[in-house]
């Protein structure tokens, strides 16, 4: 596997996959009881945007960056007030050069009671994962392909949490390998809420991918859809989706305002769009 988050942290994905992610541990953080994140692909929690790898992409200057620097409208704002935190918690002099992962986003919001699973199989970056959460006694880093988790690490023993599942679509079949993971899982933990990171770039794979999520038959599956420019010939990345299975009940909700923000705010020459929508309802 050669893919390394590092040339993408930040960029527009990475926004709206973070603030799902943080909208769902919001939602979990309401009720005592502890939970789980169980984050399949981890990479190496923390990145810096100053770094040749960020540098020579410069993805994150249209993402993280004009959402820092321009802000959302008031509603949108406080929606994405814990994300930003986590942000802002890695860059304390208001200068923004690091930018946190998912593991990073996730830690950052738990309470004592919670805890972190943070599963990485790249060599170098599991170790550097493993380095930046030393002595954390509510995080446990482990080398493990993440799909092999699905099966082996469901349920956790605190019946609540979060399965994040952000594939790096470097080889064939993952949208493939995202279905059955949550066929496998669902069985094992039907009441998980589960978030599948997808690119979209090739219009004809992701509509496979629905149709494959409606043939499971798991219902309270949500879609959620941000792009900001229009499909190109050869294909390349034009916007981003999450499937959350089990949202919570507000999620549906916040996204609607969430996305409409985002889509202004990043999308190319006013070509900006987003949806939020069911696979399949209760």
């Amino acid at each position: 596997m050669n893919y390394r988050h590092a040339f993408h942290a930040g960029n527009f994905a990475d926004v709206v996959k973070h603030l799902v992610l943080t909208r769902i541990i919001a939602y979990l953080t309401r009720k005592d009881a502890p939970f789980r994140v169980i984050d399949t692909h981890a990479g190496v929690g923390l990145y810096d945007l100053y770094a040749d790898a960020a540098e020579r992409t410069g993805e994150w200057l249209e993402g993280i960056a004009p959402l820092v620097e321009r802000g959302l409208p008031e509603a949108a704002a406080a929606l994405a007030a814990p994300y930003l935190a986590a942000v802002r918690a890695q860059n304390p002099d208001g200068v923004l050069r690091y930018y946190p992962g998912s593991p990073f986003i996730a830690r950052h919001m738990l309470r004592g009671q919670d805890r972190l699973m943070a599963l990485e199989l790249h060599p170098a970056d599991a170790e550097a994962l493993k380095e930046n959460f030393a002595g954390d006694i509510q995080t446990r880093v482990t080398r493990l392909d993440g799909w092999a988790a699905m099966g082996t690490h469901l349920p956790p023993k605190e019946k609540r949490g979060l399965v994040l599942v952000d594939p790096p679509f470097e080889e064939k079949g993952e949208f493939a390998r995202m279905v059955q993971s949550l066929e496998k899982a669902h069985k094992r933990w039907p009441g998980g809420i589960y978030a599948y990171w997808y690119p979209l770039k090739a219009p004809d794979e992701v509509a496979a991918y629905v149709k494959a999520l409606e043939a499971t038959g798991i219902r309270k599956i949500l879609r959620l859809e941000l792009r900001v420019r229009r499909p190109a010939t050869p294909p390349r990345l034009h916007g981003t989706g999450m499937i959350v299975v089990n949202p919570p009940f507000v999620l549906e909700a916040e996204m609607a305002a969430l996305l409409p923000a985002l889509a202004d705010l990043l999308g190319e020459e006013g070509r900006g769009s987003w949806s939020v929508d069911w696979v399949a309802a209760e």
